[in-house]
């Protein structure tokens, strides 16, 4: 058995934390804020949270998580665990039945 330190994919991140992807979805989620800031007045408290929603939900999506990369990796994980397919196949040794098995 071998003993696999819990941060060796670390050193292929940037910052030791974000994937390309990572970066890439948080800065297009704060240019889009920064864009809405700069089009839309913010004087009513409703608005000023619809600006910022793009930027905090980006930020959420590549927090990281223990176990896991970030909130976008176990979002991702759980939507294909529950819309791939449920039926599972046997495909054990008796797959084929008892005929197979007589001579």
């Amino acid at each position: 058995m071998y003993l696999i330190p819990a941060n060796t994919k670390s050193g292929a991140l940037i910052l030791n934390v974000f994937k390309p992807f990572d970066l890439i979805l948080l800065g297009s989620g704060i240019a889009v804020t920064v864009i809405l800031l700069s089009i839309i007045p913010t004087t009513n408290i409703v608005f000023t949270l619809m600006v910022l929603l793009p930027a905090v939900i980006c930020a959420f999506l590549v927090l990281p998580i223990p176990n896991y990369h970030n909130v976008l990796t176990v979002l991702t994980g759980a939507f294909y665990f529950f819309s791939e397919r449920r039926k599972f196949i046997w495909k054990g040794w008796c797959i084929y039945g008892e005929e197979a098995g007589k001579k």
